[in-house]
């Protein structure tokens, strides 16, 4: 039986490396880590497991700072030294093997590197590239996307626009976007300037 756990260990840190963003790859293997293997029976691999997730959230969604990175380290270096078991060892590491990277550090400042942390980006409308076709309003399930197709015989049109707060970052308006004018942004760049 825990031959299975310790398969389990490995195709979670499988899982996680296909993730693209480096927080993310250590948000995943911790939450899997909680879910599954850990044993739960030594204190620095079971809280630190649970407070590096807290963290790790914290970065994820926009709210994290440099003393999120600072405990992550004092966490993962207390786990890879404390834990009693090589699962817990092995987790400790994998947070360490990351949390040194750029990436980490631009989690704190509220930047995704790799633009997949959902509370760190955003979709935007160029006005000058939009031609007003209504694609990208018609494919968004959620009716994020406001603004009016343009007819021949009128003017005036203002531009379309993203309602962020509807917006759940699909995808999917980028995909149909004929004239190139949605892009994806970090969340905290105020204005959107042609390109």
């Amino acid at each position: 039986m825990s031959e299975q756990k310790e398969l389990k260990t490995d195709d979670i840190k499988k899982a996680a490396e296909e993730k693209g963003c480096p927080v993310r790859k250590a948000l995943y293997y911790v939450t899997e880590f909680l879910s599954g293997p850990m044993c739960g029976r030594c204190f620095p691999c079971a809280f630190g497991s649970y407070e590096a997730k807290n963290r790790l959230i914290n970065l994820t969604e926009g709210n994290g700072t440099e003393d999120d990175l600072n405990a992550l380290k004092r966490i993962a270096s207390n786990m890879a030294n404390a834990s009693m078991c090589k699962k817990g060892k092995d987790t400790a590491k994998f947070i360490l093997e990351w949390i040194d990277s750029d990436a980490f550090a631009q989690h704190a400042g509220g930047i995704c590197p790799e633009k997949t942390c959902t509370a760190l980006i955003e979709y935007r409308i160029i006005p000058e590239k939009c031609d007003l076709c209504g694609l990208c309003k018609d494919v968004c399930k959620l009716g994020a996307i406001h603004g009016e197709k343009k007819k021949d015989y009128l003017s005036g049109y203002l531009p379309y626009k993203i309602r962020q707060k509807v917006c759940t970052k699909c995808g999917d308006c980028i995909s149909v976007c004929p004239a190139g004018a949605i892009i994806l942004v970090d969340a905290n760049v105020k204005e959107t300037v042609g390109v």
